[in-house]
């Protein structure tokens, strides 16, 4: 596999992601941003790993043990909660979603930073109209704790805000970059058309 296989590859992935063309913040913003988007991405890593322990530990427990502990079900739910909310907000930034591509690759850079500007105006729009209801929600937890790890269920609740509160955090950046992208010049080897 040489290097005409990389170069392949690495245009055939670009051809899945079509709006991977729209381009991001540069320089120290860009950084920073990259920065955000390693630390939230491996905080939902550890998340991860914590679950498969404490799946793993289930399993062996049942299996070997004279008893299983009661809490890793519980646990097990609770980081994967954790584990969503922090990976939302990169997702959106990295184009992962869940999505249909019925027209996004006969779109031009422009349009298709337009089309990245709307989409993200309207995650942001929505975060910010239920962030206060996150919160509200999250504060409801306060007085109850969980059956059997016996924290409270504030925290627990609090994964609601931390995936709106990032989706906003976000949602705002891919504006920005998008409307940024629309009205920037473009490069000799960039064309409007796709």
């Amino acid at each position: 596999m040489g290097p005409d296989y990389k170069a392949i590859e690495q245009e055939a992935i670009d051809s899945l992601d079509t709006l991977a063309a729209v381009p991001g913040f540069q320089g120290m913003v860009g950084r920073l941003i990259g920065w955000i988007d390693t630390l939230f991405t491996g905080m939902a890593v550890v998340a991860l790993v914590a679950i498969a322990g404490t799946v793993l530990l289930q399993v062996v427990s049942r299996l070997f043990l004279p008893f299983s502990p009661a809490w890793t079900e519980e646990l097990s739910r609770y980081l994967f909660l954790y584990m969503v909310a922090l990976a939302a907000g990169v997702v959106l930034r990295k184009n992962r979603n869940v999505n249909v591509e019925l027209f996004h690759h006969c779109l031009g850079i422009r349009a298709r930073a337009a089309y990245q500007a709307l989409i993200c105006l309207l995650i942001a729009g929505f975060a910010w109209v239920v962030l206060p209801h996150a919160w509200q929600y999250a504060q409801n937890g306060a007085w109850q704790t969980s059956p059997t790890l016996r924290i409270p269920m504030l925290y627990i609740f609090f994964s609601t805000v931390v995936t709106f509160g990032l989706l906003l955090f976000y949602g705002v950046i891919g504006f920005l970059e998008g409307g940024i992208a629309m009205f920037r010049p473009l490069d000799r080897n960039e064309q409007e058309t796709p």
